[in-house]
């Protein structure tokens, strides 16, 4: 995708290339297989009984505001330890709190949206009409119909901005437990395809609450949901539920056995050592399945040096809405090889896409650990402030373009997945590259049997940008002639290294060059060897074949 420019006539500055930091934590998840039906009915319990007391403390959370405190923490959570447990008290309020930021962040990224959309409507009002506008800044409004009803949409993002500042500097956020898209689909079932009882369980097992964080010291890492290192659940039950137990404690034992096999061996040492672990307990209603997500902490790893992460090369990663066109280079800068693409369809259900993403990210992994690369290159895109229909006009098919990249969910499991094979991220900025690269490369690289398009130049372009090398394929000529006395000319290779620009003509092609290039000046003649013929019984000029003047 093309990366940020700045405004018309002037070039932004390309900030430097980083090594990206690795995960901080783990997550695995693992299906609750051969419940009984007792099992179930205490697991819908549980979660209904702390769904509603999470429900009710994220109200009191979002009703101080600004206004929170420690005092005010421990008041609610002296409130829940009556109703349920001093461990199931904390871990409500710290999801309460964790969902609470999480709302003011995005009512950050709302306000940035509404500024920018404001700021760009304004400056096309002012703008006489019909101005043509450049490829960087845009212009008038091309009728006064379109300049009306932008001003009217002016003054409506106007009044949003004002209530949602108004919102900010006091603290008040909404937030839809169960989710706001849900929730308005209760409105719209038909258009949804969902009767009122599938869409009545869904928002139900959606307000569920039946996680516990993990504590380090105690046995198996956690009190309220332990699991044992053979894969024995045991759940800590709310006071109101303790007659459900079977056995000693309050705490209820499931009849499943768990067994993690993506990190099973991390997770047992974690559990064996009494180290923290959290779970958490949710239904898919769609399928019909419990699973249990264990999920804990690990150590950043530290930061591999740049040089030692592009030793053996790197791999240049150009992210596109269905595809993530690669290409490898050598340490110089070279392409290696053929480009590669690992595409992914992102349509369908959340699932289906983090599958998708994933699926491409473990090919692209493997691909760079046959290769013997340990470091690959990305855009550190942001596309937070340029979504915007204020910006972009009726470019839909482009905003919906850089609406579906997964940006975040790319960088966020690349990151991950990276870190346990020992292959380094590197971030570059995105600005210029698809230009640049499809200006000094693609065309050099298309052939008969390989077509290069602009995202895999593109690739080259990020890749080059990683090592410090300039994106453009060859510099300019030395100021004095075009022989090679000043140096090699080419900035693929290291300067002390030996070798040639290109193919060069043969010694006997060059010798018709000899008098030009030995200082002789003046117009040639237009004639060469082929039409014209010399009088081998004179000493004089050159004379034209008769037999070629067929004028």
């Amino acid at each position: 995708m093309p990366g940020g420019e700045g405004a018309a006539g002037e070039l932004r500055a390309v900030a430097p290339p980083f090594v990206a930091a690795g995960p901080r934590g783990v997550a695995v998840r693992t299906r609750l297989a051969g419940l009984t039906g007792t099992d179930e009915r205490v697991l819908r319990a549980v979660g209904a009984h702390l769904g509603s007391l999470a429900a009710r403390d994220l109200k009191a959370r979002c009703a101080d505001g600004l206004e929170h405190g420690a005092d005010t923490w421990a008041a609610r959570k002296r409130e829940l330890t009556g109703e349920s447990s001093a461990r199931w008290a904390g871990s409500i309020t710290k999801a309460s709190h964790d969902q609470w930021a999480l709302a003011r962040r995005c009512q950050v990224a709302h306000l940035r949206s509404l500024e920018a959309g404001v700021r760009t409507i304004e400056c096309r009002l002012a703008l006489p009409i019909g101005q043509k506008g450049t490829k960087r800044v845009p212009g008038g409004y091309r009728s006064r119909r379109e300049w009306f009803a932008k001003s009217r949409r002016l003054r409506i993002l106007q009044d949003r901005l004002a209530a949602e500042r108004a919102d900010f500097e006091a603290g008040v956020v909404r937030v839809v437990r169960g989710g706001k898209r849900l929730a308005r689909t209760r409105h719209n079932l038909d258009e949804a395809g969902m009767s009122e009882r599938k869409w009545r369980t869904r928002w139900e097992a959606g307000r569920w609450f039946c996680q516990a964080d993990g504590e380090s010291g105690k046995r198996y890492g956690n009190e309220t949901i332990r699991v044992t290192p053979d894969g024995e659940v045991f759940i800590r039950l709310p006071g109101p539920l303790a007659e459900l137990a079977n056995a000693p404690h309050g705490r209820y034992v499931l009849a499943a056995r768990v067994r993690f096999a993506h990190r099973g061996t991390e997770w047992a040492d974690r559990v064996q050592a009494n180290r923290a672990v959290a779970y958490r307990v949710h239904l898919d209603v769609g399928r019909g399945r419990w699973y249990l997500t264990a999920s804990w902490q690990i150590p950043r790893s530290p930061a591999v040096p740049m040089a030692a992460a592009l030793a053996g090369g790197v791999i240049g990663v150009d992210t596109n809405a269905d595809h993530l066109a690669a290409w490898r280079l050598d340490r110089h800068g070279n392409p290696i090889g053929d480009p590669r693409r690992f595409g992914y369809d992102l349509s369908g259900p959340s699932g289906h896409r983090d599958a998708q993403v994933r699926h491409a990210l473990t090919r692209l992994l493997h691909w760079a650990q046959d290769s013997g690369v340990r470091a690959i290159a990305v855009e550190d895109l942001d596309f937070a402030g340029e979504k915007t229909r204020e910006k972009h006009g009726r470019r839909k098919k482009f905003r919906q373009l850089i609406c579906g990249m997964p940006i975040g969910r790319l960088r966020a499991r690349l990151t991950s997945m990276a870190g346990q094979t020992g292959i380094a991220i590197v971030a570059v900025d995105p600005a210029y590259t698809s230009k640049w690269g499809a200006q000094h490369w693609q065309q050099p690289l298309t052939s008969k049997n390989r077509t290069t398009t602009r995202h895999d130049a593109a690739s080259i372009a990020i890749g080059r940008r990683a090592q410090g090398h300039p994106v453009r394929r060859r510099t300019a000529p030395p100021p004095a002639h075009r022989s090679d006395e000043q140096g090699h000319r080419t900035a693929q290779a290291r300067p002390g290294t030996r070798g040639r620009e290109g193919t060069r003509q043969p010694a006997t092609d060059r010798a018709h060059d000899a008098p030009r290039r030995a200082g002789q000046v003046g117009r040639t003649r237009g004639t060469s060897a082929s039409n014209t013929v010399r009088d081998a019984r004179s000493t004089g000029p050159w004379v034209q074949d008769s037999l070629l003047d067929t004028a």
